[in-house]
């Protein structure tokens, strides 16, 4: 599995320093002391130099960092268009992988995976800088449920820090609003989770009320977006259980024609047995006469 990195919407990295407690006092300018507590009070003083050059090296490094992701995220770009043009000649390739997706299958309700069958293409683009945010791009083909043909998601960090996201207002079709669907069909038991089923994937578009904590978002760029392929190639569990069941029988099939055998073997012995016995008694008989 592709490794994740760490979210762009997180709170970046400080510059690395400790906090400002109080410095720790010069041993040379204090009263004498005993010599144990100056040797404690000169560790205490070597070790915050040393750890103002692990801070100064932690800063660099980050720098460092960012300037090789910006380089390779370019770089990785001619191979997402590649990818997507592929995936374009496989049919349901988007609802299949979000619906084998362990976290994103528990947010989609029957009503969202029939309008997820015209999505055709997922794109995230994370922005130049790459650590001020990013933005998710869903395509959609004609269809029942909304007038979009793009719907987008954006995910900000403003130089303070402060995380924020917008969205594409979704244009429902008359009475096709998933979002507003009744208590009624929300308590219908899918074909796959045997629970309630959660509020509409499509609520995700208009809520933003924690930007810096969208688990969604960072689930559909960090985990799905790096590799969507191992996602839809993904076993049907239902298929699994059935095949699983199939080779329980074939193997109780076994074991009764085993039994059977070995119950035909004793059989047989059991016969040879009464005829030798059988061919004592005539030989006895023999000899009286």
């Amino acid at each position: 599995m592709t490794p994740k990195r760490q979210s762009s919407l997180l709170p970046q990295p400080k510059k690395a320093q400790h906090s400002p407690g109080p410095k720790p006092a010069d041993a040379s300018s204090s009263p004498a002391l005993p010599k144990g507590e100056k040797e404690q009070q000169e560790a205490i003083e070597h070790i915050d130099e040393v750890q103002n050059e692990i801070d100064r090296l932690n800063e660099q490094a980050s720098e460092e960092i960012l300037k090789v992701e910006q380089k390779y995220n370019k770089l990785r770009q001619p191979f997402f268009q590649k990818r997507s043009e592929l995936i374009a000649k496989i049919p349901n390739f988007w609802v299949t992988t979000f619906v084998n997706h362990p976290q994103v299958s528990a947010l989609l309700g029957e009503e969202d995976e029939e309008a997820l069958h015209y999505l055709t293409r997922v794109e995230v683009t994370e922005f130049e800088d790459i650590k001020s945010g990013y933005r998710i791009d869903f395509y959609f083909d004609e269809n029942p449920y909304f007038e979009n043909k793009v719907l987008s998601k954006e995910f900000h960090l403003n130089e303070s820090g402060d995380p924020s996201s917008k969205s594409t207002e979704i244009k429902w079709k008359s009475g096709k609003d998933l979002t507003k669907r009744s208590s009624q069909t929300q308590n219908k038991a899918s074909r796959k989770r045997q629970h309630e089923e959660p509020e509409s994937f499509f609520t995700w578009f208009a809520d933003h009320s924690d930007a810096g904590a969208d688990e969604l978002g960072e689930v559909i760029k960090d985990d799905i977006w790096p590799n969507p392929l191992q996602y839809y190639l993904v076993p049907d569990m239902d298929d699994e259980e059935g095949e699983g069941e199939e080779d329980d029988d074939d193997d109780e099939e076994e074991e009764g024609l085993e039994d059977i055998d070995e119950e035909g073997d004793e059989d047989e012995g059991e016969e040879d047995e009464d005829d030798d016995e059988g061919e004592e008694g005539e030989e006895d008989e023999g000899e009286d006469d």
